[in-house]
């Protein structure tokens, strides 16, 4: 399939999901709930009404460390939620950036921030392989369930370098792929647009991440998912300049950082 065929079909379907408000990656394994959102019960009742979709597949907002003041991005904000949540981690001195392809999304997304009253959160209409942000403009970049979708992740990565500060952190929750898909599969564009189709082998993504650029790439969280496919999250940091290692306290915050790729 072309990409502009792919990028239209994952338009047309998440559209339609931000009109009825509501979705799902793939029917076998629906990502619903608290467990596999960035938010706790807590969180999830402050969250206003249309903001939880259930498209996630794993955490990043909880293993990111998002403190006061800091600039978050989020890659596929969809209808805000780990946009909202960040807002309010990192104050009115901080600043959270949401960027989605999606116009209802995008639309969705900024009535559910002036409903929450939270004027440090803006959101973008954009593609993650076109970032429109400037360079080192971002401590911390964060995705939940999304560049699976891109038809081009190795670009997806770059630009996610090119826009985090010296010392600024990716974490992402992603499907990654333990074996082949069948054939049937593999060629379904339903199946693409439901985060299967489109993910990469695991080891080969983790690839891509060291390959932009990106140090101490761990895995903290790895779960099955639907057959060969599983949900990984993935913490990276954008080294100093000089090249050496973001120690504990060189992090933002006193923030500790994870060991090589696992």
């Amino acid at each position: 399939m072309r990409t502009e065929e792919l990028k239209e079909a994952v338009k047309q379907r998440y559209g339609a999901i931000a009109r009825e408000g509501g979705g799902c990656c793939v029917p076998a394994a629906c990502c619903q709930g608290p467990a596999q959102t960035s938010c706790s019960e807590t969180e999830l009742r402050w969250a206003p009404t249309g903001t939880l979709l259930g498209l996630g597949c794993g955490n990043p907002l909880g293993v990111a460390n998002v403190g006061p003041g800091e600039t978050v991005l989020d890659l596929g904000s969809g209808a805000g939620l780990d946009c909202l949540l960040a807002a309010q981690r990192v104050g009115p001195r901080g600043r959270v950036i949401g960027v989605d392809m999606t116009p209802e999304m995008v639309e969705r997304a900024r009535e559910n921030a002036r409903r929450a009253g939270l004027a440090n959160v803006e959101f973008r209409f954009g593609e993650i392989e076109d970032l429109p942000l400037e360079d080192n403009s971002v401590d911390v970049l964060i995705s939940n369930c999304v560049i699976n979708l891109s038809p081009d992740k190795r670009r997806v990565f770059q630009q996610a370098y090119r826009v985090l500060k010296p010392g600024g952190r990716l974490v992402v929750a992603d499907i990654v792929l333990t074996g082949a898909l069948p054939e049937p599969l593999r060629d379904s564009l339903e199946a693409y647009t439901g985060c299967v189709a489109g993910a990469m082998g695991r080891d080969d993504y983790l690839a891509l991440i060291e390959a932009a650029g990106f140090e101490s790439v761990e895995v903290t969280c790895e779960t099955p998912y639907w057959g060969p496919a599983r949900s990984i999250t993935v913490r990276a940091h954008k080294p100093w300049p000089s090249g050496e290692s973001v120690t504990t306290e060189d992090s933002p915050a006193g923030r500790e950082t994870g060991p090589a790729r696992s």
